[in-house]
């Protein structure tokens, strides 16, 4: 172990250019054909098995050493339509076409590009260093995280069909705390999430002569209000929810008073009574607030995303959180995130435990001057935020570092 973490410094120097160029060049969910291109290009040149294409875009790279368990490792490519304002020399200047068919900016605004390139590192140390190991690691490199879709599409592409199934389901997300640092948490560790699109229907006429008209914008506006009552009256103060109106479309024109309004509605939950709850209670206020403002007709709800809430198996979660402390000094408990990951269904369709853990991005200088300030919710940008930019090292080394640690936790040792 000490030799392989030896090397770990002067492979994320190599990786340097490719994480760069992974950031400069983001692709949208499902579309992520460059990306999958440079990982399967490298994992062959380490002489892994590499298969392309599965579940869509994704890629996953074998290494067979002898006997002993299988351990995956997952990473995901896809990037977000954020127009990014980091102002890095290697920001992205991409664009893409959205399922709608819009034109619209690309973004690493979620650090799936560090996902990438650490396990690009890890599945470089296993390659060089056969002798310190024995087993199967089973590299996974997924397409479309952001939409839910990813894992799912893998799956039924028949990846444990295809590939050894593993015995253990490992990975990693970058967040926005002191770059070096690790996290986890056992049991549930990243909240489930429900997406929803709404249309409230008005009735279209003159801005001039609102009296003829239905205006859906306003009854939009009494919606999206409404629907804040939701977690702070209707939670209990020891659960888990969070409700998010993400997009509201209405209009051509100032004078106007539009026939529709349409809300992109995003929905966190912990647990499957609170989350039948939030539905419930989102559907009653969307649809009270129709029939107070004399809608014509019903608004039409449709679900859209769905991300199961990841769960970190608890023995798994101990023996990678030992093996972080005797090799790397340790992993804090965050506790859990509001955020949603579709890994777990890659562990669920595997029957095997699920170990995710969160990878600190934050330059620790600025991280540290913004706790003292009392700043960080309002300085250190976040996953999502057209600011967010992860420091490349140590973040590179504490990534690649992790995943070797984790992995040589299930490994076995080869015979002398």
């Amino acid at each position: 172990m000490t030799k392989v973490l030896d090397d770990v410094a002067g492979v994320a120097q190599d990786l340097t250019g490719v994480y760069e160029d992974l950031h400069q060049h983001p692709e949208l969910s499902g579309a992520e054909v460059r990306t999958a291109s440079i990982v399967a290009e490298r994992l062959a040149g380490l002489g892994w098995e590499v298969s392309s294409g599965v579940g869509g875009t994704g890629v996953v790279g074998v290494l067979r050493n002898g006997d002993g368990p299988t351990v995956m490792l997952r990473a995901d490519m896809d990037g977000l339509p954020v127009l990014e304002k980091s102002g890095l020399g290697y920001a992205s200047t991409a664009r893409g076409t959205s399922p709608s068919g819009d034109d619209v900016p690309v973004m690493h605004a979620c650090g799936h590009d560090v996902h990438v390139t650490c396990l690009l590192g890890a599945a470089t140390l296993f390659a060089a260093n056969q002798d310190a190991w024995s087993g199967t690691i089973l590299a996974v490199f997924q397409p479309a995280e952001e939409t839910g879709a990813g894992a799912r599409d893998m799956v039924a592409d028949g990846l444990f069909d295809r590939f050894p199934v593993p015995d253990v389901v490992l990975g990693q997300h970058v967040a926005p705390f002191p770059a070096g640092a690790l996290g986890v948490h056992a049991g549930p560790a990243f909240a489930g999430s429900d997406s929803f699109s709404v249309t409230l229907f008005g009735r279209s006429g003159h801005g001039s002569r609102p009296e003829t008209t239905v205006d859906p914008v306003v009854m939009a506006a009494a919606t999206i209000l409404r629907l804040q009552a939701l977690v702070s009256r209707e939670v209990g103060g020891n659960e888990t929810a969070v409700l998010t109106v993400g997009q509201l479309h209405a209009g051509t024109k100032d004078n106007i008073i539009p026939e529709e309004a349409r809300l992109g509605i995003s929905m966190r939950t912990a647990d499957p009574a609170v989350r039948e709850r939030m539905i419930s209670g989102m559907t009653r206020i969307i649809n009270g607030e129709a029939s107070a403002s004399g809608a014509p007709q019903p608004p039409a709800i449709v679900a859209g995303e769905h991300f199961p809430v990841v769960v970190n198996a608890i023995d798994a979660t101990a023996r990678v959180r030992e093996a972080f402390a005797a090799e790397l000094g340790g992993a804090i408990d965050p506790g859990p995130v509001t955020g949603s990951e579709d890994v777990g269904t890659l562990a669920t369709a595997a029957g095997a435990p699920l170990v995710y853990w969160l990878l600190g991005g934050t330059d620790p200088d600025a991280y540290g001057k913004a706790v003292q300030d009392g700043t960080v919710a309002s300085t250190i940008p976040s996953n999502h935020s057209p600011h967010f930019a992860p420091v490349i090292r140590p973040t590179l080394d504490a990534g690649i570092s992790a995943l070797v640690v984790a992995a040589f936790a299930w490994v076995g040792t080869p015979k002398r």
